[in-house]
Formats: C-alpha cells, structure tokens, sequence
C-alpha cells in the first residue's frame, strides 16, 4: 500500500483534492492511503508516508520541502495547477504512478 500525504496551506483545499484522488485510486484498484494536512503538519507524518503531494499555490516552497525530505526514502511533487484546481483525481493518480515507476 502507498501512503500518500497531501499538504497545502491550512488543510482545507487539499481535503478536497485528497478524496478525489481516493476516488479515483478505488476505480482503478490502486492500494494507496491519502491524507490531506496542512503544511505546519507535515514533520508530523514525514516517517509514515511514501509520498508527499504539495498544492500548487505552495510551489513557492517546493525547494525548501525537497531540502527537508531528500534523507527520507520519499517522493516529493507539486500538483500542477490544472489538476489541482479542477480537482482532477485521475491526472492526480496518472501523477502519483508516474512518480512510483520513475522513482521522481
């Protein structure tokens, strides 16, 4: 099973983005816990998950999370506008097994 944590700003929109990406995952048969927190949270449950989704309007801190994880075993990408903004969570899913089988 992937774990997968989804981190935005306060927790709220990437709830949202989270159970879409659950959706998606379940029609496909993909084995994948998906948590949604808030960025402030995320030293919390660095240790519990095998990737790590960040929201767009967080791209900002893409290096400074990157920094954080790489002693981790952990793959980090933020979600592209256009998926996150529509709530896509098939493209999501294309994402997240596009970073499983390239190790990115």
């Amino acid at each position: 099973m992937t774990r997968v944590l989804l981190i935005c700003g306060a927790g709220a929109s990437s709830g949202f983005m989270a159970n879409a990406i659950r959706k998606a995952g379940k029609k496909r048969g993909i084995e994948m816990s998906v948590q949604a927190r808030s960025e402030s949270q995320l030293s919390e449950y660095v240790n519990e998950i095998d990737v790590l989704l960040v929201g767009p309007h967080l791209k900002y801190m893409e290096d400074e999370i990157k920094e954080k994880m790489n002693r981790l075993p952990v793959k980090v990408a933020v979600i592209p506008q256009d998926i996150y903004g529509t709530l896509d969570g098939n493209k999501a899913c294309d994402l997240l097994l596009n970073m499983l089988e390239t190790g990115e």
